[in-house]
């Protein structure tokens, strides 16, 4: 009898068994795991968590497998003593997408015009969508790994804030709402100073006035550039907030979750301009005779 059971496990744990080559375990229980990756389309079953108890605690986090088929018994120890080696690439509040792909392709030794194609393929919007963050990815996924894993994960966690924050997530409204931050993003100078500047952009909009912010000016392959008069004159985008009236419909950067606040919860302030001072902050005032008086102060 203890033969034919031994016979019949050394069967069980034979079994082939696909997978992807990189897998992402979540932290949480045995069973909680199995479960997991019986919702991802893996065969495995509540005997296989007894199986991953006996050989050992499951690692959470990413996990590199030695190959996409193994026996049932190699995946499941896989589980409990695998890693996957991790580089870290981070996205800083107000970068635009089209510098954080090239960071990418760097430390992933990607090409950039197959990078930018997968994020086109899988983004809603050219910018905006990745939040700012730090992230951890496996260092031998393929570049479409790497982007859908960027985006599937910012995605989610902008339907999170969207619930949290305005009790709803509609895609369009919600990302109206970023493409405000990324302004508040580039044109603040701290954290308290957003809920003002985003107060800023609401009452220019109340009173039928052009934004006229350089920081909307600064997107994709701008993110760096002074903005000068003559951009000012000649870019046709639709971020020229000089030309055009109101918000961009796209998000003209990466946004923090400080920014995205503020453009839902703007300051109480009557105030039109504003005026980087000698300190790096900003003056704020009501009126264009006070605005004027503010830009002489830094010219002294």
């Amino acid at each position: 009898m203890c033969l034919i059971l031994l016979l019949g496990i050394c069967f069980y744990l034979s079994i082939p068994l696909h997978s992807e080559k990189i897998i992402f375990i979540p932290k949480g229980s045995t069973k909680g795991i199995i479960t997991h990756l019986q919702t991802k389309g893996y065969n495995v079953s509540l005997i296989d968590a007894y199986f991953l108890r006996l050989i050992g605690r499951p690692q959470s986090g990413w996990i590199e497998l030695p190959q996409t088929t193994l026996s049932k018994g190699k995946f499941l120890n896989a589980l409990a003593t695998s890693k996957a080696p991790m580089k870290n690439v981070t996205l800083i509040p107000g970068e635009t997408n089209y510098f954080f792909l090239r960071q990418i392709a760097k430390t992933f030794n990607f090409n950039i015009d197959e990078l930018e194609s997968l994020y086109n393929k899988y983004a809603p919007y050219s910018d905006g969508v990745i939040l700012a963050n730090t992230y951890s990815l496996p260092y031998h996924a393929n570049p479409e790994f790497i982007m859908q894993t960027l985006i599937n994960q910012s995605l989610e966690k902008h339907k999170s804030l969207a619930n949290d924050l305005i009790g709803y997530y509609n895609e369009k409204q919600w990302f109206q709402i970023v493409a405000k931050a990324s302004i508040i993003q580039k044109e603040a100078a701290n954290v308290a100073e957003m809920p003002i500047v985003s107060s800023v952009i609401d009452n220019r909009i109340a009173k039928n006035m052009p934004l006229q912010m350089d920081g909307s000016l600064n997107y994709g392959k701008y993110s760096h550039t002074r903005i000068t008069p003559d951009r000012i004159r000649n870019d046709l985008s639709e971020f020229n907030t000089y030309k055009y009236s109101g918000i961009p419909h796209t998000p003209s950067g990466s946004v923090s979750i400080d920014a995205i606040k503020a453009a839902i919860n703007p300051a109480k302030t009557d105030y039109l301009y504003f005026m980087r001072n000698k300190n790096g902050t900003h003056d704020f005032s009501a009126t264009y005779g006070e605005h004027l008086k503010n830009i002489k102060k830094v010219k002294n």
